[in-house]
């Protein structure tokens, strides 16, 4: 479901050519046409992925369109900001990665995501290229939620500053701090000098740790050394 919005923002007006019937008819072509060759491996033959049948193109009104039954901009803005903030989890899995199907258990991760997520597993070994293993507990999925043309109005980088601004606001509400725009010498002056300490022990805390280290190796091996004569002689418990 594509939105339009100009290089001014939505309010820019689409080029003359740009009509509702070949924007439609567009879409209708591109789903026909586009197919994703999927190679044989193992037991499941080559296959060619398509476009199924549910495709629905339906133009999206003005917030003051009255027709029943019709698409509006905030009814559009609503459903991708629904779906725009649901994550995997949502569907019972976890929010980070799975190494065997034990964890799943040991996670009570529900059947249908389980399910979901041991047939990326299966799936990897056939498709190491698609990073299944790596992306199981997300379903497989590893991309974006949003895409957007280059000239698009605004970009993510200052919709993610908008929101940290917006929070920062909420906060200094709640603690009872002025805005820093109406109080530029409240502002907090950070200073920070870093250097460079060094790593790993030092010459004498490395004699130090390897002869702990030996002292530990001797006393596991003598422990092992007395089970095992103790087991020989039958005096073990």
């Amino acid at each position: 479901m594509p939105s339009s919005d100009g290089p001014d923002g939505p309010d820019s007006p689409p080029p003359p050519w740009a009509t509702l019937d070949l924007l439609t008819d567009a879409i209708h072509a591109a789903a026909r046409r586009v197919a994703v060759p999927v190679p044989a491996a193992g037991d499941y033959p080559a296959r060619t992925l398509t476009w199924g049948t549910q495709l629905d193109v339906q133009p999206i009104r003005s917030a003051d369109a009255t027709t029943d039954g019709e698409l509006t901009e905030p009814a559009v803005a609503s459903y991708v900001a629904k779906y725009a903030t649901k994550a995997a989890e949502t569907t019972g899995t976890v929010d980070r990665r799975v190494g065997n199907r034990e964890a799943l258990v040991l996670l009570g991760v529900p059947p249908h995501p389980r399910r979901l997520i041991e047939t990326c597993f299966d799936l990897h070994r056939l498709y190491p290229d698609r990073k299944l293993l790596d992306w199981a507990h997300m379903l497989g999925f590893r991309g974006h939620f949003s895409t957007k043309s280059r000239r698009y109005s605004t970009t993510l980088g200052a919709l993610r500053q908008v929101r940290a601004d917006y929070r920062a606001a909420q906060q200094r509400a709640a603690l009872g701090l002025p805005d820093p725009d109406d109080c530029p010498e409240a502002t907090t002056l950070v200073l920070a000098h870093w250097a460079y300490a060094g790593h790993g022990h030092t010459p004498g805390e490395s004699v130090l740790a390897a002869s702990i280290a030996r002292d530990l190796q001797l006393n596991r091996e003598t422990a092992r050394e007395a089970l095992k004569e103790l087991d020989e002689e039958g005096t073990w418990p």
